[in-house]
């Protein structure tokens, strides 16, 4: 019986595959990670073929882990990431390599899109950034790879069409990653054609706009043998990485706050109106895989690395001596900042190490502000855990303007952040929102599956599948009122730190030029 379904996400750091049953369960798993190439400053590659193969891999390991026969698979789908873009040729050969979110070479064309930015927001839904329109025009002006280029797409988009044997006529990119796309319209699922004139663009080199069920091929006879799977295998469009965790932690409600606790701290609710961040920019509103529903995203790109770098640059010797113990280093560390008062004793920290995310500010960096001689490191330690939580903050202040009436209800902590409680109790403190756990580690393969899964009709409705696979999330951290109250002219101070700062460091950094280590 094809009673199984297989979601396959393509990461940053990796290709991870799951394979489920009709009832959420988690059957068999596979995980590579992936080969970044970094052949210049600011420049960061992946090789398609290389994500092609890790997919066939990862696909193959977790049906022979699963035990499962080919005939037990209904269909697969593919999420990845969605900021990055890529190029196949009329047969759908790569004619670029895959361009990531993070590289930033397309940094000049930024200026070009500049002056259409309020533009861009509101058909969109988010400011300027790293993705698709830079590159786009960055590529435009390579005549030499223009020319060959059928169409520009996203990696999870390239191995389904590969494995279905599409050529670039047939190229596609479902609508959740229009948000990235510069040029969409994230509301009418459309292409901007007005928009992308200024720019001398066409559509004739964009992907047509799908369903993220739209089943758009089946897996080929060459395939099919080193996948594991049976021929024909019916192949779903999937969507973006963030949509498929979102739909595969049940966040199919309004009002429920997502807080990845990764290497990115990413903050994400779910609203019922397409609003747009006109005036923070710090806001990306993504189209939900549900239909009408849409779920505004920020993130803080290094948020999870601020206390790594913190333990191994400031507390080598502690570090050491923690893992002799045998002691976890970043329980050891976070625990005497849990005996710090909210707000560190008015010690701010800026934990954009590396440029802020959203809004856009490549200049911005970390900085501690307000040290004084009582300031210790468990000072410092909590600082830069509040720090985040005034980040959210933030972004919970221009989703209440863009969405009339929105009332969180309560946060979903995952990630490798969601295990320490002291990060909890401040982000629910300074957000004044309860903290929940799901029992469930992997959401990014689980959204893909159900995508899959609804495709081929195993599960006719979305939100419920979604809500029943999730589960009940675990209450875990009581947000304290008195404590929330206190940490209000925190959030405005730090704030106002933000916009203080931005000029400075600008200024910093045209003086230090490219001599600068920053």
């Amino acid at each position: 019986m094809k009673d199984h379904v297989i979601g396959v996400d393509i990461g940053t750091t990796g290709t991870k595959t799951g394979i489920y049953d009709r009832d959420g369960v988690l059957k068999g798993e596979a995980f590579e990670e992936s080969v970044l190439r970094y052949p210049g400053p600011g420049q960061v590659e992946q090789d398609p073929e290389e994500i092609f193969q890790s997919v066939l891999r990862t696909v193959r390991a977790a049906m022979r882990n699963a035990g499962l026969r080919p005939d037990q698979i209904a269909a697969i789908a593919l999420d990845g990431q969605m900021a990055g873009i890529m190029a196949v040729d009329a047969d759908w050969q790569p004619v670029t390599h895959y361009d990531s979110w993070l590289d930033t070479r397309c940094a000049p064309w930024l200026d070009q899109l500049r002056p259409h930015e309020q533009d861009i927001i509101k058909t969109c839904g988010m400011a300027l950034a790293f993705n698709h329109a830079p590159k786009i025009l960055y590529w435009r002006d390579q005549p030499e790879v223009w020319d060959r280029i059928a169409s520009f797409i996203q990696p999870a988009a390239f191995v389904a069409g590969r494995l279905a044997g599409l050529k670039g006529r047939d190229a596609f990119m479902d609508r959740t990653y229009l948000v990235f796309s510069g040029f969409g319209s994230g509301e009418r699922s459309v292409w901007n054609e007005e928009l992308l004139s200024r720019f001398d663009l066409t559509t004739e080199k964009l992907p047509r706009i799908v369903e993220p069920w739209e089943i758009i091929g089946e897996v080929q006879p060459d395939w099919a043998d080193e996948l594991g799977l049976a021929v024909g295998t019916p192949i779903a469009a999937g969507c973006g990485d963030q949509s498929a965790n979102v739909l595969g932690g049940g966040l199919v409600d309004t009002g429920v706050v997502f807080d990845t606790s990764g290497t990115a701290s990413v903050f994400a609710t779910v609203i019922d109106n397409f609003g747009t961040d006109t005036k923070y920019r710090c806001l990306m509103t993504c189209p939900h895989v549900v239909p009408g529903l849409y779920f505004p995203m920020s993130y803080v790109a290094g948020g999870g690395l601020n206390l790594r770098w913190f333990r191994d640059e400031v507390s080598p010797l502690e570090k050491a001596g923690w893992e002799e113990e045998g002691r976890d280093p970043y329980e050891a560390l976070t625990a005497p900042a849990a005996h710090v008062p909210a707000g560190a004793e008015k010690l701010i920290f800026l934990p954009h190490l590396s440029g802020r995310n959203t809004p856009n500010d490549p200049t911005m960096r970390g900085a501690f502000l307000g040290l004084t001689w009582r300031h210790s490191k468990a000072h410092m330690v909590r600082a830069i855990m509040e720090s985040i939580a005034y980040e959210y903050a933030f972004y919970l202040r221009a989703v209440r303007e863009l969405a009339p009436g929105y009332d969180p209800r309560f946060a979903i902590n995952i990630g490798g952040g969601a295990r320490s409680p002291e990060l909890r109790q401040i982000k629910a403190n300074a957000l004044g929102l309860d903290y929940s756990i799901q029992d469930r580690d992997e959401f990014g393969t689980l959204g893909a599956a159900i995508v899959a899964g609804h495709a081929v009709g195993l599960f006719p409705d979305l939100r419920d599948t979604a809500r029943r696979f999730a589960g009940e999330p675990r209450l875990v951290t009581r947000a304290d009122p008195d404590a929330t109250a206190q940490y209000r002219p925190y959030i405005d101070s730090y704030i106002d730190a933000m916009e203080t700062m931005s000029p400075l460091f600008s200024r910093i950094g045209e003086k230090l030029g490219s001599s600068s280590h920053m």
